[in-house]
């Protein structure tokens, strides 16, 4: 059994994945090549946004959006505690002050309580500028940007939407990565759109924002690659990949999306009565990046992913250590608040078997395993 099956993925998509490929190979068009541009716009029809700016990770688009709004020294950033490290990298690598903000246990995303408790903190400190709040739309369900986006008002902050793992999450009829002032995504292969290798985009409605992340995300570039206007990045994204997006969009968009809904809808009323398993918020809808259950406890958790080790079932823990926690922030600037849940989920959570692709056999299976663990 895989954790996420890309394997079984490639399978059924392999006649026009390998066209696809076989097309850039015979082009010989490695570096931005049409099916680049093409990407970019099938993209941000699906999002609904006016621009999408292919780059090379999701951590660089991230990265991009901050150049473009020169958050730097004595800037507050907030970030939640909860998520992978590159949401609270980034902001540091600019040089940017991390204020870490504790998660709601029943999504896992940003608690907008500890948010403005945090914004208020640092306001009243007055060391630092409140500039920016990093939405992290964690496991694939939107943070929920009603709330954040009256705490960014009220407090005339940025929206950054980290939607690495939210791509194809919904609220309503507006879709992840629209949400924020500036939103980005990730194509890692694990993610819900993932490629062959490295890659990510960012995505914005501003006509300006978007010129200067095309221009950063190519060393400042100006009128052509060799007129540099400012200090830039390397960070395209390669036309193999593009081409491998643009076949995975595709059947993401007629099939994927339902599937793997409807897996984690199996999932829930399976083991809802057994575990605590994720909840999706009135009007939301999840893309599910991971399916992620909670136990009672540390020992718990430990001993259930250990039995199911020993069954073939392969599980992942997303995360053990808050980002507040890593070493890499013990030495360097940044502010933590109360961020109980996270220390406490961080103990709880396991992520099970989830892609488009699992079987009912499949599911039953870790089912099973569970109930026999935690009934015993």
């Amino acid at each position: 059994m895989q954790f996420r099956d890309l394997q079984k993925q490639y399978q059924i998509l392999k006649p026009d994945m390998d066209i696809a490929i076989g097309k850039v190979l015979a082009d010989g068009n490695f570096i931005s090549g049409r099916q680049v541009a093409e990407l970019e716009d099938q993209l941000a029809a699906y999002v609904g946004v006016k621009h999408c700016i292919a780059c090379g990770n999701g951590t660089d688009a991230l990265t991009l959006a901050l150049m473009v709004w020169d958050i730097g020294s004595g800037d507050a950033v907030f970030v939640p505690d909860f998520t992978f490290f590159a949401s609270g990298e980034t902001p540091a690598y600019e040089g940017a002050t991390p204020v870490f903000v504790d998660v709601e246990e029943d999504t896992f995303n940003m608690s907008p309580t500890s948010l403005e408790e945090a914004v208020l903190k640092i306001k009243e400190e007055g060391k630092l500028r409140p500039r920016v709040i990093v939405a992290v739309d964690l496991f694939g369900q939107p943070a929920d940007y009603t709330r954040i986006r009256q705490i960014a008002e009220k407090y005339d902050l940025l929206i950054l939407e980290d939607g690495a793992q939210g791509f194809g999450g919904q609220i309503g009829e507006q879709r992840a990565c629209s949400f924020g002032d500036i939103s980005t995504t990730s194509f890692f292969p694990a993610k819900p759109l993932g490629c062959y290798g490295d890659g990510g985009a960012v995505f914005t409605d501003r006509d300006e924002w978007a010129e200067l992340l095309r221009s950063y995300r190519v060393h400042g570039k100006g009128t052509d690659k060799y007129d540099n206007v400012r200090i830039g990045m390397n960070s395209r994204l390669d036309t193999l990949q593009a081409a491998v997006l643009q076949v995975k969009l595709k059947a993401f968009e007629e099939n994927e999306l339902t599937a793997v809904n409807r897996a984690a809808d199996f999932y829930t009323k399976k083991l809802g009565t057994i575990v605590k398993t994720p909840e999706v918020g009135e009007n939301f809808f999840s893309s599910w990046a991971q399916y992620s259950i909670l136990l009672r406890d540390e020992a718990e958790r430990d001993g259930l992913q250990a039995h199911l080790k020993g069954k073939g079932i392969p599980t992942m823990v997303y995360y053990p250590k808050p980002m507040s926690r890593q070493g890499a922030f013990q030495g360097i600037d940044c502010v933590k608040t109360d961020l109980s849940v996270t220390a406490d989920l961080c103990t709880r959570v396991l992520a099970l078997p989830m892609h488009p692709y699992i079987t009912e056999e499949e599911q039953n299976q870790v089912v099973g395993e569970i109930k026999a663990y935690i009934c015993q």
